[in-house]
């Protein structure tokens, strides 16, 4: 079952520092607990976001539950795939933005257009989206044997060097980071995206949006379970709802995030 979830407009956060005990967290609405990307089964360790919103920002924010924290990678646009993370897809026009972050801060972009809907004259025909001055991979092409043939729509042009303007992260430890013989209670993850930025993704939506507009969003928690450097279970993906498959590449499976 697809989720849905309504964020509260407030009048604005003053610093996106990672701490969530501001009013604004406070009072808005924490979802259920996230569950397993394939199953629906709820996952292992508590995972739970919230958003708010105003007239510059979509604020999301993060709680994840995580007794000895790992983290490894610290520079930008690292696989931080590879370290537990947690994710945020968001769905534009014939292109969708993911967004990944460690616990070290530590953030991962990239940017995907159909590649049916790139072509020349179309909105995309632009020097951001340039195939050869740009980064640029093919995501569900004949090496990606998980996901090719398996979208009806096709394969998607990733630009793996997009970073989206004005975004704003940050992190909270509640313990400590790769201390085998510490046990923490986890970590917060604070996220601002302007919606200036945001507008491009769409054709004919204005900005900033209004109330009871909504929009498709993706949260996800990914987790190699390891304890005193021995792994314990296979990489797990988790989710505020399932896509039946393992893979986060599923538009039609984003959540609905309606603007109250």
């Amino acid at each position: 079952m697809i989720a849905h979830y309504t964020s509260k407009k407030i009048s604005g956060i003053a610093a996106i520092d990672g701490n969530l005990n501001k009013p604004a967290w406070q009072t808005a609405e924490k979802s259920h607990r996230f569950v397993d990307l394939v199953s629906g089964e709820p996952a292992f360790f508590d995972t739970r976001i919230a958003s708010v919103w105003d007239d510059e920002y979509l604020y999301v924010a993060y709680w994840i539950e995580e007794p000895l924290i790992r983290a490894s990678f610290t520079e930008r646009d690292s696989f931080v795939w590879f370290d537990n993370d947690v994710e945020l897809f968001f769905e534009g026009q014939d292109c969708y933005y993911e967004l990944q972050i460690n616990a070290f801060n530590t953030v991962y972009e990239n940017f995907f257009i159909w590649q049916d809907a790139l072509k020349k004259g179309s909105r995309f025909d632009l020097p951001a989206f340039d195939l050869y001055t740009h980064k640029v991979d093919v995501l569900a092409g004949f090496q990606d044997s998980s996901r090719h043939g398996k979208h009806p729509r096709g394969k998607r042009w990733a630009f793996m060097d997009y970073d989206l303007p004005g975004l704003q992260t940050a992190v909270k430890i509640d313990g400590a980071v790769n201390e085998p013989n510490i046990f923490s209670k986890g970590w917060t993850v604070e996220l601002a995206l302007p919606w200036k930025s945001i507008g491009s993704w769409f054709a004919d939506r204005t900005m900033p949006p209004q109330k009871g507009d909504t929009f498709r969003l993706a949260f996800f928690r990914f987790e190699a379970l390891r304890y005193h450097g021995t792994t314990v279970a296979d990489s797990v993906g988790w989710a505020l709802n399932e896509h039946g498959v393992y893979d986060s590449h599923i538009p039609e499976k984003f959540s609905y995030l309606h603007l109250g």
